[in-house]
């Protein structure tokens, strides 16, 4: 995380600030977290290193301390910071910290799919709590969307939608903040979102074969961050080769295409970029594998039993140094033992699918 020095800012702050990131990268967090106290201690303005300590409180499971950064955080926005509209829509503080008993409440969704199926959760509790809750969200987050509890009203996103009357405004996951929300309190009810039986046999019917199991596989996630969340064919190709698994592909996007070339599915037909239906595809399986992306949130969030491969900076949702989600019930996680090993994770779920 890049620092804004100040005249003031010492050398000595600097390097202790630098190495707390070194730390932070290698997942070395209580001394990562000492060397900030060290700064803090010397004068650092603890804005500039609050995203890094806030992370690391997170991946603890200290919440509680995460929670304290974002307090501060709250405090020192000034209120013609929130939601503008010339920053990216993922870049901009939306709460201003007001509550929302008894108000009209307007909730961006401004991340990512995954993001959104996880932190959509908040909202059956926002409304019991506000006196309405509208909902703007990317169009291909709507229908997932839609039966939710207490949602009255769902909008498309951008700037120049047409909005109902509001009183307060939240990002979606500022709910975590606004929550209070500890390891403990963390809203795992599932399942979300509804699916219709329909829709279910439908996708089942394309699929073909016999095996005991069947397992369906999301291999590649976005590529914002390069592609490091995505697991290389050749190596997914160890997995949907293994005997007694019918392997359906829950794949979307630009690696659609490589992966139906290199690996063996049961499915056949057209794929749907609906999520409804990618959804319905994971009730017709025993088991989801998946790398970090929305295929492995919407499973969590469906109580379907699935197995997420992460790399090993995975982002602070997975915490460190645990093989389970407090915020999803039937997930197991594999995690990479070093940077870019994914050949270690890949034999680790290859040996646990022989063992069912």
């Amino acid at each position: 995380m890049a620092v804004y020095a100040r005249p003031d800012v010492t050398a000595e702050i600097r390097a202790l600030v630098e190495r707390a990131g070194i730390l932070f990268r290698r997942r070395r967090l209580h001394a990562c977290l000492a060397l900030h106290g060290r700064a803090l201690a010397l004068g650092v303005d603890p804005l500039e290193t609050g995203g890094e300590r806030w992370a690391a409180h997170m991946m603890l499971g200290e919440f509680t301390h995460a929670l304290a950064i974002s307090d501060l955080v709250l405090r020192r926005t000034p209120r013609d910071a929130f939601n503008r509209g010339d920053r990216p829509f993922h870049e901009r503080a939306v709460w201003d910290g007001r509550p929302f008993d008894g108000r009209r409440v307007l909730v961006r969704c401004y991340h990512g799919l995954g993001d959104i199926v996880q932190f959509a959760r908040y909202l059956p509790l926002l409304a019991r709590r506000a006196r309405g809750v509208a909902v703007q969200a990317p169009d291909a987050a709507l229908p997932l969307l839609a039966g939710l509890p207490g949602v009255s009203a769902l909008l498309p996103q951008g700037d120049d939608v047409a909005l109902p009357r509001y009183d307060v405004q939240t990002e979606v996951m500022e709910l975590l903040h606004a929550f209070r929300t500890t390891p403990a309190t963390v809203p795992a009810v599932v399942p979300f979102p509804a699916v219709t039986r329909d829709r279910v046999r439908r996708q089942a019917a394309g699929m073909t074969g016999r095996a005991r199991l069947r397992i369906g596989l999301a291999w590649a996630a976005g590529a914002w961050d390069g592609g490091l969340r995505s697991l290389p064919p050749a190596l997914a190709s160890r997995l949907t080769g293994l005997p007694g698994i019918d392997w359906v592909c829950l794949q979307r996007g630009p690696a659609l295409a490589e992966g139906l070339r290199r690996l063996a599915f049961c499915d056949r037909g057209p794929r749907s970029d609906d999520l409804r239906d990618t959804a319905a595809a994971m009730l017709a399986c025993d088991l989801v594998v998946s790398v970090d992306t929305v295929v492995a949130h919407l499973a969590g969030a469906m109580a379907v039993p699935v197995w997420t491969l992460l790399r090993y900076e995975a982002d602070w949702r997975w915490m460190v140094e645990r093989d389970d989600s407090p915020w999803y019930p039937t997930m197991r996680l594999f995690r990479q033992p070093a940077p870019g090993n994914w050949e270690a994770v890949t034999d680790a779920v290859a040996a646990a699918l022989r063992r069912l």
